[in-house]
């Protein structure tokens, strides 16, 4: 009988059972924090949602989450949901070579081989990579429609391809994949940014020119979309985590992030939460959890770090935190996260994306390691 258990107690951390009330852990008392984090997991894995492609950029942001989630606790439920989608999609991307949202479930992939994981095939990483960087296309040279103008021409793709693109660098040791990289980010910066907010618009239907038919809130502001700049932000985080502390772009990289972390920092609500459009809170007064969540992993990251003041930014992180935990349900649920979209729209308790808890994943990644 005693043998028994103990090869049950070997054998149960590696099944993963959504139905079950407590979670295997990683050998010791998992905190309430991590315990809230796993619920969150089997939920998501119970109610997969439909989305184009199980390697869409949905499941890339919602894996993101999962993969720092097992990097910080090391909970063998979490590497067992990264392997079993890696062995789901046959370790394959998604099909559109040109478009940074597709590559983003490789995040993940190239995770698990950095941990010595063996199941791993990177070969579809591989060709997306050297087609997206290195390919002629029409988005590369601005004959794409009105929007895409350059190859990364909404926000959200800093998070999506940038990343990814680090990790690769790192694991091919040639910094020329960095070098493409910064290439087209700068472009993205360059178009997008706005220098007086200090914040990203979307796309370039929302950039001011001066004229009658710029795009603006109830108010009169510029449109800055939470979500949209939660990408941002959380994306470099995890570029900076992973890129080369010599490297002769990085730099660049730091200075972005700090200054919009100061600025995020000024848009944060009293309850903790951010709204879906920073400069037109009163459009929607709710708090919102994706681009939420994203804030919270970025300015805990930077903390957890050293690149941002503690006394000046745990308080926030902190609030935002309890917050974010204060949106997910019983069940393990996260609500309050606005739908697929590209500009600020409501939210309720019950409105839900897998991106959504893959926010809240990436946020209780780095307050699990908060000081």
């Amino acid at each position: 009988m005693k043998k028994l258990t103990i090869i049950l107690s070997l054998i149960l951390p590696l099944l993963y059972l959504s139905s079950c009330k407590t979670a295997p852990t990683s050998g010791t008392k998992s905190s309430a924090d991590e315990q809230a984090m796993i619920k969150a997991l089997q939920w998501q894995e119970a109610n997969p949602i439909q989305a184009k492609a199980p390697t869409d950029w949905t499941n890339g942001a919602y894996y993101t989450g999962v993969m720092k989630a097992h990097q910080s606790t090391k909970n063998l439920i979490f590497l067992k949901a990264l392997v079993d989608m890696g062995n789901r999609n046959q370790w394959k991307t998604y099909d559109r070579l040109f478009h940074a949202d597709d590559v983003a479930i490789s995040n993940s992939y190239l995770y698990l081989n950095e941990i010595g994981n063996k199941e791993v095939q990177l070969g579809p990483t591989d060709a997306f990579i050297q087609a997206h960087l290195f390919e002629p296309q029409d988005w590369k040279v601005g004959k794409g429609n009105a929007e895409q103008v350059i190859l990364w021409w909404w926000c959200d793709a800093l998070f999506m391809a940038p990343p990814v693109l680090t990790k690769y660098s790192n694991l091919k040791k040639d910094e020329k994949y960095l070098d493409e990289m910064h290439k087209y980010y700068s472009e993205t910066k360059n178009l997008l940014y706005d220098n007086e907010e200090k914040l990203f618009f979307r796309d370039n239907r929302f950039l001011w020119k001066g004229g009658a038919t710029d795009r603006k809130e109830n108010n009169g502001r510029k449109i800055f979309w939470s979500r949209g700049n939660g990408w941002v932000l959380g994306g470099l985080a995890m570029m900076l985590e992973d890129m080369p502390k010599n490297y002769k772009h990085r730099a660049y990289y730091v200075d972005l992030y700090k200054t919009m972390s100061k600025r995020i920092l000024e848009l944060q609500h009293p309850d903790g939460l951010w709204r879906t459009s920073l400069l037109a809170p009163e459009n929607f007064p709710h708090g919102e959890v994706s681009g939420s969540g994203f804030f919270t992993y970025a300015l805990a990251w930077g903390i957890n770090n050293g690149y941002l003041d503690a006394k000046t930014y745990k308080p926030a992180v902190q609030k935002a935190w309890t917050a974010l935990k204060g949106c997910q349900q019983e069940s393990g649920k996260v609500g309050w996260v606005q739908n697929i979209g590209f500009d600020p729209k409501p939210a309720d308790k019950d409105s839900w994306q897998n991106f959504g808890t893959g926010s809240f994943l990436l946020a209780g990644s780095e307050m699990l390691k908060l000081k």
